[in-house]
């Protein structure tokens, strides 16, 4: 992965041209390059496979088609996705994060955020614009615990079940026959599906809603 001080191969997927404009001239003006632009689906899975791009930029409304359908083809390029969109609700959130998109960035907000979003994104690590943590932060503060079922594989919910009720790392090992470290790659896992703050937010997400050792 290219270090953020020397740019990033970047690949546009929006369908509005005078935001690809825009997002271009911002980008290049901060030593990043755009190398390949689609409007759609189809040019996405046509052009981005050769691209070399680092990371991919994702508007979530292309014309009659969703932005949400395309990330786990991204991903599974290894391509880590930004979600640049409109969209503010907790649940198309989540439904990002689900499908795997690294970062979100809603587009009411500043330019500038997408160019703190990719140093983070090529440092490996998720980032949520403040409007997008926001959102998110409403939707877990009103949506029942089913609602992460959605998101969370059934080893996953266990888990969170079990910090919930105070269960430490060890004994989530024990109980399941894993390592301490499989443990934590797990919880990693269910941070950035759920868009929580590090442990601490996972910790208080779990106690909050009350989680069961029998699931949601």
């Amino acid at each position: 992965m290219t270090d953020a001080a020397q740019g990033a191969r970047i690949f546009l997927i929006d369908d509005h041209p005078a935001v690809r404009k825009g997002l271009t001239l911002l980008l290049t003006q901060e030593a990043h390059r755009v190398c390949g632009e689609a409007d759609s689906a189809a040019r996405t899975y046509e052009l981005l496979p050769g691209s070399g791009a680092e990371i991919a930029f994702l508007d979530l409304s292309l014309g009659d088609e969703s932005g949400l359908d395309l990330i786990p083809a991204i991903c599974g390029l290894g391509i880590p996705v930004l979600i640049y969109s409109m969209h503010e609700d907790g649940d198309t959130i989540q439904k990002a994060r689900g499908a795997g998109a690294l970062g979100y960035v809603s587009k009411r907000e500043p330019e500038e955020l997408l160019l703190v979003a990719v140093t983070e994104l090529l440092a490996g690590r998720a980032y949520l614009s403040p409007r997008i943590t926001q959102g998110l932060a409403d939707s877990l503060s009103v949506t029942p615990p089913v609602k992460t079922e959605a998101l969370l594989s059934e080893r996953e919910q266990q888990l969170l079940a079990m910090l919930g009720q105070g269960d430490g790392h060890q004994d989530m090992a024990a109980a399941f026959g894993i390592s301490v470290r499989t443990v934590e790659t797990y919880f990693n896992r269910i941070i950035i599906k759920l868009g929580l703050e590090g442990m601490k937010g996972l910790r208080r997400f779990a106690i909050q809603n009350h989680h069961s050792k029998n699931g949601f």
